[in-house]
This record gives C-alpha cells, structure tokens and sequence, in this order.
C-alpha cells in the first residue's frame, strides 16, 4: 500500500505541498508527514465513494489519521481551497492557461447523476457551474433525478446580467435560451439538431441541412445570423457557427453513431450521418466582440475541459456525497475532479510506458 502511494504522490503537482501552506490547509496540523496523511484520508473518501464513518474508520486502522466523522467532513471543508489549487496546477501542466488575473471569464454549466453505495442508495443529479480561466466553482445544486424540474436545464441556475454561458447539446432548447435570455446574459450552446427550432432573419424555417452540407472542405468556418422562437412567439437573436470536422473525426462520430442505432435496434437517418461532420454551435456572444472564430475557440476550450469532466462523471457516478453544506459539497467535486485528473494522469503514462508501476532503481 505505501509503494503505490509514493507512485501516486509522483503524479500530484509539484508544488503540492507549497499549495497547501498557502491556502492554510496544513495550519494547526502536527507529526511528520501529516499534511501528506491528510490528503491520503480524504482520498480514501473522496477517490473511493466510502461514506465519512468509514473513511475513519479505514483512516484509523491505517494509522493515517484518529479522528470522528464530524472532524474529517471539517477537514473536507477546510480542504477546498487547497484541491481547487491543485486541480488548476494539473490543469496548467496539461497545457491549460488559466490566467485568474483576468477580468474576463465564462461559465461552463453541467450535471452528472451520482447513486450512493447501498442496495437503497440514493439517487442525486449535480447541477454545477464552473468559471474559465479561474476554475472557480459559483453554482452548486443537488436534485432528484426523476419528476417535474430535476432534468438538465438552464432553469436550474442562478443567472445574472452580462454573464458569459456556455453548455453542451443537453442545454439546447428554445426555452433555455429564452429563459438566458431573459437575464441579460449571453449563451453558448452545442445545437442539437432534432429539438431546437431555428428560423431566419425573415421568419421562415431555417435550413440548416442544406446550409452546413455546402461546407465541403476540411477546417471551413461559416456562420449565419439566426432567430430562435419559443413557444409565446418571442425571438432570441443570435448566431450559428460551424466548422466541419477532419475526415478520420467525422469516421469516429459516425461510427459512434451507427453502433448506438445497433445497441437500440433503430435505423439511424442520413441527417444524422450528415449532421455528425460538422460541430455546430449557436450563440448570441456579441459579435462585435466575438468573432466567428472567438465563439468556436471558446467551444474548444470547453471541450478540453469537459474531456476532464467526462472521466469526473465516471468517478463521480458512486459515492457518498456530503450535503450538510456549499462548502463541503464544493470541496468534494474539487476532490473528485482531483481524482479525475490524477486518473487521466496515470492513463497516459501506463499506455506509453512499459513496465510501469514501480520505480527502477539505478
């Protein structure tokens, strides 16, 4: 167990230890190495999906920490600041910039389902949203994943004015829009081309089929000014942005697409097919500040993020999640995205190296 806890420190930061003096995580700690069984006790919680009782309990027969359940779910809350740090040092060491002294920044909005361990676990969706460049977590909401309300929706949010929003093909309905909208905020939104309706700037049926299948070449960006109607006959100006995907990215989607046709018995229609060449996005982003390429770019950006989230939902799906406050259910997700890059991290060395997984000695 201690060999493969020094292989896994060898994946943290560099600066991990620095990280937690500076956030005062280690203040009123003592003995040799007890930041280091600190962060190895929430591990053992927050990498695990094991409740707080039996975190201790693990924690204690490890001789790592001697503590109540009460005084670890503090530890995580203490520990907030300290796991966001250190999620945005891995994040800069995979090549992202985050520069937090800019006044800019935009809010990726998302939700993962998590089932608690247990034969009568519980079943929670995580509504959560997340600002680009500083990684700061701003919205934090827990419901049920069944009945009226409780789906992945815009409405889920606290908004305001002049906030920057962007949201993946979930989000993409005329109502959510609208409802952004409304805030006098601006939205980003992956189209989903079976459910958004889409208008002109003279009122008629867009044709967006016919629009982006005129796109033939590899890397072509273009863009139409668009009118999004919601069911009260309102309107929401924006824009469409497309580019067409690389050839061997446009075998990977459809191909994907084909087999979930199989995996359903369902036929999968050429529009689909078509549809799959090209990322589409609309956006109402002022266009005197974004341009064509700055709304797709920013898209981008949220694409290599969500890469990250993708394998944080997988390690977030089991687990006991802590709801006896903001901070220590922040604290978590900080933890298990932690988790999720720490995960990433190990991946790409073991599918490069061979043998890997213990040091060789000189």
């Amino acid at each position: 167990m201690n060999e493969d806890w020094q292989l896994l420190l060898s994946f943290f930061p560099d600066n991990w230890l620095d990280l937690a003096l500076a956030t005062d995580v280690s203040k009123g700690l003592r003995k040799d190495k007890q930041v280091e069984n600190y962060i190895r006790t929430l591990l053992i919680h927050i990498g695990c999906g094991y409740s707080m009782r039996e975190t201790v309990v693990r924690a204690r027969l490890a001789s790592l920490a001697d503590i109540s359940d009460v005084t670890l779910l503090g530890r995580l809350r203490k520990a907030k600041g300290w796991l966001k740090a250190m999620c945005l040092a891995m994040l800069r060491e995979r090549g992202l910039s985050f520069d937090e002294s800019d006044d800019f920044s935009v809010r990726l909005f998302d939700a993962t389902v998590v089932k608690e361990p247990g034969r009568t676990g519980s079943l929670w969706r995580i509504h959560y949203s997340v600002q680009i460049p500083s990684l700061a977590c701003d919205f934090f909401k827990l419901t049920a994943t069944k009945g009226k309300g409780t789906g992945e929706s815009f409405f889920q949010y606290s908004i305001k004015k002049g906030d920057f929003i962007i949201a993946d093909r979930g989000y993409s309905t005329a109502a959510g829009i609208h409802h952004v909208s409304s805030k006098g905020a601006y939205v980003m939104v992956r189209v989903n081309t079976q459910s958004l309706p889409i208008l002109d700037c003279k009122g008629r049926k867009f044709n967006l089929l016919e629009k982006v299948g005129a796109i033939s070449k590899t890397g072509v960006l273009k863009s139409w000014r668009v009118l999004i109607p919601n069911r009260a006959g309102e309107i929401v100006e924006g824009r469409i942005c497309v580019i067409r995907k690389t050839d061997e990215a446009i075998k990977i989607a459809q191909e994907k697409i084909k087999k979930e046709g199989r995996k359903k018995c369902r036929s999968t229609m050429p529009a689909t097919l078509e549809y799959a060449k090209y990322v589409i996005v609309f956006t109402t982003f002022p266009e005197d500040s974004f341009t064509d390429f700055d709304v797709l770019h920013w898209y981008r950006i949220r694409w290599q993020v969500e890469l990250v989230f993708k394998r944080f939902k997988s390690i977030a799906e089991i687990g006991h999640l802590p709801k006896h406050g903001g901070d220590s259910s922040e604290a978590w997700l900080y933890g298990k995205l932690f988790v999720a890059l720490l995960t990433e991290r190990l991946i790409e060395h073991a599918e490069s190296i061979s043998p890997w997984g213990y040091f060789l000695e000189e």
